[in-house]
């Protein structure tokens, strides 16, 4: 049976991070009150690596009890490193709080019990498993739907559930690689380049939150559950829309453009003494101010005079402003585009980014005081209610840590 959520705390040696206030609301590390929409709902999460976490651990922080159910062993994303906080990649422990955690071995007879016992109480049920392996383990949403006909049932695939390529494992950085995204990313005399980020990943893991949620409002609606499917490859696409609509449009494929963007300039990048500056001059009126800023009279010059001209002249047009640029250091430059309210940004490093005064202030990075990591930071997600973030309930799990919650019987 699929044990309720106990309140948490910090007492015996717990790994929880505060007390669960009732009414829909959830304390954080910092004894704050935060809005937990998805309290009272179940969710069972038989995915790893990175996209179904990310939308597990979404539905986590909105105050969803998400059990992490893994294999004997744990999620291979543990493993993914060095480097190691913990004993568990960073790649794990970021994708993985407000959860509790199991294991099962859906291999086993006993196991496929275990797992369809807990699916028979939760409101949504997660798997990442190859097209058919689910319903071979006992597991696929036609068994699930049998014994829980409201559940919300997610498969998160690889390539979608058709095509050729329907049954093979997919990974990010092949997914930027067949969608095209790789080959508009990095510059312009260079190889394509991976984004420097899980994107294709992390994108899949919101899209998945998002029609959760949507499947839940429906359920709200007719009582019935669904199947939601989910996949890499259609979020590498997604992200590749205005690309391939200008391409469908022109016939003019979209070429690596480093920090810039085809279709507007100046918008890109431009070099410091120390370092360099992302300067976005959206429309006329800012470049008009941005000329304004570094004393050059380009606005009535014909090849500048609209964005369609500057976008024609873009490389002259560059050059003419990397010049004023490399003047500046980067703190003079911002200082200038600012007072003429230009739209800029320092290109940091990930150390700057962090240093950076409204990094500080946007409250996204935490300090906590987890019970087996110093100095532990967690970064929240980017989403506030009434001026509060999503609370922080549970650190990630370590493997089986909630056997004893979930299976009495274990202890």
């Amino acid at each position: 049976m699929f044990q309720k959520e106990p309140g948490t705390t910090q007492s015996g040696g717990a790994r929880s991070c505060a007390p669960d206030p009732p009414g829909g609301a959830s304390a954080d590390s910092r004894g704050e009150v935060a809005v937990a929409p998805l309290a009272g709902l179940r969710v069972l999460d038989f995915t790893q690596n990175l996209a179904g976490p990310f939308a597990t651990q979404i539905l986590g922080d909105l105050g969803a009890d998400v059990v992490k159910v893994e294999p004997p062993g744990g999620d291979p994303a543990r493993r993914w490193g060095p480097p190691f906080v913990g004993g568990n990649s960073h790649l794990f422990q970021a994708v993985n709080r407000n959860k509790r955690g199991v294991v099962v071995d859906l291999k086993t007879e006993r196991g496929r019990e275990r797992a369809l016992e807990l699916a028979a109480g939760a409101d949504v049920v997660l798997q990442a498993l190859r097209r058919g392996v689910a319903d071979r383990l006992g597991m696929g949403y036609e068994a699930v739907r049998a014994i829980n006909p409201e559940v919300v049932y997610v498969s998160v695939t690889s390539h979608g559930t058709e095509g050729p390529l329907a049954d093979d494992p997919g990974y990010d950085p092949l997914m930027q690689a067949r969608s095209g995204l790789m080959s508009v990313t990095g510059d312009p005399e260079g190889d394509p380049a991976r984004v420097g980020t899980s994107i294709v990943d992390l994108g899949t893991g919101m899209w998945t939150a998002i029609a959760v949620m949507g499947a839940l409002m429906e359920r709200e609606r007719n009582g019935r559950g669904c199947h939601v499917t989910t996949s890499l490859l259609d979020t590498a696409l997604a992200w590749m829309s205005y690309h391939m609509t200008s391409h469908l449009a022109t016939g003019v494929l979209p070429e690596r453009m480093g920090t810039g963007l085809a279709m507007i300039a100046p918008y890109q990048g431009f070099p410091c003494t120390d370092g360099s500056v992302m300067i976005a001059a959206g429309n006329d009126v800012i470049f008009g101010r941005l000329c304004d800023a570094l004393d050059l009279e380009l606005v009535e010059d014909p090849d500048f005079r609209s964005n369609a001209s500057r976008v024609e002249n873009r490389e002259r047009l560059a050059g003419i402003i990397a010049e004023c640029t490399r003047r500046f250091c980067m703190e003079a430059l911002l200082g200038v585009l600012r007072r003429h309210r230009v739209p800029a940004a320092p290109i940091h490093t990930v150390a700057s980014a962090l240093a950076d005064p409204q990094t500080a202030a946007t409250g996204m990075l935490r300090r906590c005081d987890h019970p087996g990591i110093e100095d532990y930071i967690d970064v929240a997600m980017p989403i506030r209610w009434n001026g509060t973030r999503a609370a922080l309930r549970r650190y990630p799990p370590e493997v089986g840590e909630h056997q004893g919650e979930l299976f009495p019987g274990d202890l």
